[in-house]
């Protein structure tokens, strides 16, 4: 069956299980990451989205769209506004944010939206320009940057 993790929001309202391990796991420095998490890097992780269930609190999931045609749907907590994940349908992604789950090893393989950090992080993971070229949905042009 493989491993079983178990996420929830701040308040434990809305819980979320997450089945097997994630795709890809790492960091964001984009402008939007940064506003919507409320901290000079995202920490995040990236589930197939048939992996990733609600199993509580489905009605009190809240989603923000920053732009009409946006291909992100970021999802929170209506209660205690947490934020949970962020879903790309399109493309049959979710990315869940490592914070939510705690069982969960995070073993971040890189950096992206380097070109915007505020934060420069002294680490040996690649730090992309924008994406690596594996994410070209999200315009990514595979562009390395040094520290």
């Amino acid at each position: 069956m493989g491993a079983v993790y178990k996420g929830s929001c701040f308040c434990g309202t809305v819980q979320i299980e997450l089945s097997g391990e994630p795709d890809d796991m790492g960091y964001c420095h984009c402008t939007s990451c940064r506003s919507w998490s409320g901290a000079p890097v995202h920490a995040w992780t990236v589930w197939r989205a048939s992996a990733v269930k609600v199993t509580a609190g489905e009605e009190h999931i809240g989603i923000f769209h920053k732009t009409p045609d946006s291909m992100s749907h970021r999802q929170f907590c209506t209660k205690c506004g947490g934020h949970l994940m962020n879903s790309h349908p399109m493309i049959g992604i979710v990315d869940v944010l490592a914070g939510i789950i705690p069982a969960l090893k995070f073993v971040p393989t890189m950096h992206v939206n380097y070109a915007e950090s505020v934060y420069l992080m002294n680490d040996e993971l690649p730090k992309y320009k924008d994406f690596p070229s594996k994410f070209k949905e999200f315009g990514g042009t595979g562009k390395l940057m040094s520290q």
